[in-house]
């Protein structure tokens, strides 16, 4: 199975960043502890990152029908972009879509609604990093479902 993370703007920042809301763990650390669940499940797991829209919507489309899954954290974007929900529902590759907050119990009313959600096959949110690992263990069981 082949899974690529997509990370969106700011999550370069993690562990700098906010971290009473998003934890210390670099968006390194995070990857580091991703890479080593998807080595146990024998998963070639690839990481994106970018703070920038229009190389996430560029990402999204080369890696359709390579890729078995996406597991995506908008961040931001998530709230605002109509062009990444359009690329999303564009592709056939299926997108899960992964907060390391509970972007329902923030204080911000606007992090309340993700755009992109609907988009996507499912949301995953407020369990930090172990938010891509349960999008992993869906995408793992999915079939079996």
């Amino acid at each position: 199975m082949k899974i690529l993370i997509i990370n969106g703007p700011n999550l370069n920042y993690l562990g700098k960043r906010e971290p009473e809301i998003y934890g210390a763990r670099t968006l390194e650390e995070i990857n580091n502890k991703i890479k080593e669940y998807c080595s146990k499940k024998n998963i070639e797991v690839s990481f994106f990152q970018s703070n920038c829209e229009g190389k996430i919507i560029d990402k999204l489309y080369l890696a359709d029908n390579e890729i078995d899954y996406i597991i995506i954290n908008p961040g931001a974007l998530s709230h605002t972009s109509i062009a990444l929900y359009d690329a999303i529902k564009s592709i056939k590759t299926p997108v899960i879509e992964a907060h390391l907050s509970n972007i329902y119990n923030r204080a911000e009313e606007f992090r309340k609604k993700s755009i992109t959600a609907a988009a996507c096959i499912g949301v995953i949110s407020g369990f930090n990093y172990y938010s891509y690992i349960l999008a992993i263990e869906y995408a793992l069981n999915a079939q079996s479902l």
